[in-house]
């Protein structure tokens, strides 16, 4: 019986469960879509009962693929999106999910930037505020549903939620923690003046015990084991917010490299030593006890693509992503195309700063439309590697993972357009291929996560170096892309005030 690893990883659309041997070889996999639930504007909702049933579909699935291998699962890791709120009620029974692209809080960042409760509350989290943290949500609940929040017997992550149904164990893990705002650095703990800030103080005891991503909190129970066929008694690791478990699934894990993950999130991050008080970027985690990560981000990337083939893909177009990326290549780069905003999702742009082409004409084609998503991407890709120079944060290439990596043309339009080397990672799961290396930490397969990554995670030996004559093309595109960006954003703020007057 040959020994394995399963790596399951939870985003805001699909849970994915992978099954690993020890060098890194995906042996199955398979996923389970979910639903997300719009009440109302701005809410993104999904039941706790949906992510049971997808990660029970998706493991057993993933089995089912493998059965002929004779495989031995001998420790789970899970990832999971950060932030949102996902949470039991005092007995342990499922109360809410509200996912991480949620906006009903948005006013509450607002009076948080007008007081200066961001300032301090960056001061002690290095976390700025944002509608769908964490902390966020908490405060906006207890705010305009009482009820509810006065029901909240244990606030969790993603991943957690994951945990707790396979194990029964409630438990929380530093990167989740430090992403959403509710560490404290300076002692590398939850922090009651941090949550007095948020206006939660009374909310502290419902967050769960803190552990190392590869620290084991629990075994597979035997109703779990029923459910999804994996075996009573098998251990599972605390696990890791999935922007750090991507960068560790590509290989990144040491100080100075940079992993770009283009999926629903433009995650944009660098691994750092300490992170800087004095320089804020947008967010910070952890990856190790003695290393953190850097990290700018927005819901700006690969999903655009999604929404573009779902809404506009007439048949005519061809299948998905691997299609588009050859209608793309088809096209070539000329001033006159149009160019796009990627702001579908993002909660950081507000009113006609959203989503939009610009530069339209009649001579336009379907194809001239996806070049110019591609590129706005990137562009909102490099808006935050920006934000992380101008902080300080030094790299000379960046891994690139995510959906945007499968494409046959995007990988090295990101080195025309950031202007450095980019590495494509082999393994195409390396959210589940993080979590299942925190597994095997977990239970001594390796000693660290450096270990780990040496022996599973390959990267395409020679990188995309980016071609001088697309630089020089795309740079003022971009300088036209944040102009616009400021524009829009100061038409919608003078129409608020008038509306206001």
């Amino acid at each position: 019986m040959s020994q394995c690893l399963l790596g399951i990883d939870a985003g805001n659309t699909m849970i994915k469960a992978v099954l690993f041997d020890l060098q890194g070889k995906v042996l199955s996999v398979a996923e389970c879509a979910g639903e997300t639930h719009q009440p109302q504007p701005g809410f993104a909702e999904r039941p706790l009962e949906d992510i049971y049933h997808g990660v029970t579909r998706a493991i057993r699935d993933c089995r089912a693929q493998a059965a002929q291998l004779n495989l031995q699962v001998i420790a789970v890791g899970a990832a999971g999106h950060g932030n949102g709120l996902y949470a039991l009620d005092k007995q342990r029974r499922p109360l809410l999910g509200i996912q991480s692209i949620d906006h009903r809080a948005a006013t509450r960042v607002h009076e948080l930037e007008i007081d200066g409760g961001d300032r301090a509350i960056y001061q002690r989290s290095l976390q700025k505020p944002w509608p769908a943290a964490t902390p966020i949500l908490l405060s906006w609940l207890k705010r305009h549903q009482l009820d509810v929040y006065r029901q909240l017997g244990h606030v969790l992550f993603a991943k957690d939620v994951i945990v707790h149904f396979l194990s029964g164990e409630i438990s929380g893990d530093y990167s989740d923690a430090a992403g959403a705002g509710l560490l404290y650095y300076a002692n590398r703990n939850y922090d009651s003046e941090l949550m007095a800030l948020y206006d939660i103080a009374d909310a502290l005891p419902l967050l769960p015990p803190l552990h190392e991503s590869c620290e084991v909190v629990g075994t597979v129970t035997q109703k779990a084991a029923e459910l999804t066929g994996l075996l009573a008694g098998t251990p599972i690791v605390a696990g890791i917010f999935d922007v750090v478990a991507s960068a560790v699934g590509s290989g990144v894990v040491n100080t100075g490299e940079a992993s770009i993950v283009a999926g629903t999130w433009s995650i944009n991050q660098v691994v750092v030593d300490k992170p800087d008080y004095l320089r804020p970027v947008f967010m910070n985690s952890v990856i190790e006890c003695d290393r953190y990560m850097a990290i700018e981000a927005s819901a700006t990337s690969a999903a655009n693509l999604d929404w573009f083939l779902r809404e506009f893909d007439d048949g005519r177009a061809g299948q998905g992503a691997t299609r588009s990326s050859d209608i793309v290549a088809s096209v070539t780069p000329n001033n006159q195309l149009p160019i796009y905003h990627p702001y579908l999702y993002s909660s950081r742009k507000a009113g006609p700063a959203k989503a939009g082409f610009y530069g339209l004409g009649g001579w336009h084609t379907r194809a001239d439309m996806l070049y110019a998503l591609f590129e706005g991407v990137i562009f909102a890709h490099r808006a935050h590697i920006d934000r992380l120079r101008a902080a300080g944060i030094a790299f000379e290439q960046a891994t690139l993972s995510g959906g945007a990596a499968r494409s046959s043309i995007w990988p090295q339009m990101f080195a025309d357009v950031l202007g450095i080397p980019i590495r494509v990672t082999r393994c195409k799961e390396t959210g589940a291929l993080g979590a299942a290396i925190c597994a095997g930490v977990g239970v001594g397969i390796w000693s660290n996560l450096s270990t780990g990554v040496a022996q599973v995670v390959t990267v395409s030996p020679q990188p995309l170096l980016p071609r001088a004559e697309l630089l020089a093309f795309h740079e003022p595109r971009y300088r036209l892309f944040k102009k616009l960006e400021t524009v829009m954003s100061d038409i919608w703020q003078a129409e608020e005030n008038a509306d206001r007057t």
